[in-house]
């Protein structure tokens, strides 16, 4: 099987699209797009597989979690901005571009976007 599993044209990112519109998303360990994927996205969902791995899965989903409602409720971000501060995000977006990036990417490296 190869790894991770890139399914497109896919109805799912539009169903949950329920706070902010998603084009793609990464649910391990499958990469979900709504149409074709670009190159630069397609790395940045593949940084979210590895921060996922790192994470055990769960982690990574109850983190990404908390650090979208902190931003929500604590800082009262708007839906958006709430999701870019998440740093997940900061770290997927800021390497997207950068297509060996996951060759020396360190364990845990999404913490310095903290």
């Amino acid at each position: 099987m190869k790894f991770p599993i890139i399914l497109e044209n896919s109805r799912i990112p539009k169903v949950l699209s329920v706070f902010i519109n998603i084009w793609a998303i990464t649910l391990w360990p499958f990469i979900v797009c709504r149409g074709k994927m670009s190159e630069v996205t397609l790395n940045h969902e593949k940084i979210h597989i590895r921060q996922q791995a790192e994470m055990l899965v769960i982690g990574f989903y109850i983190a990404y979690a908390y650090y979208w409602l902190r931003a929500r409720l604590y800082y009262h971000l708007d839906n958006h901005t709430a999701y870019m501060a998440i740093p997940f995000e900061i770290e997927a977006y800021d390497m997207e571009e950068n297509f060996d990036y996951l060759k020396s990417r360190k364990w845990f490296a999404w913490w310095d976007y903290r």
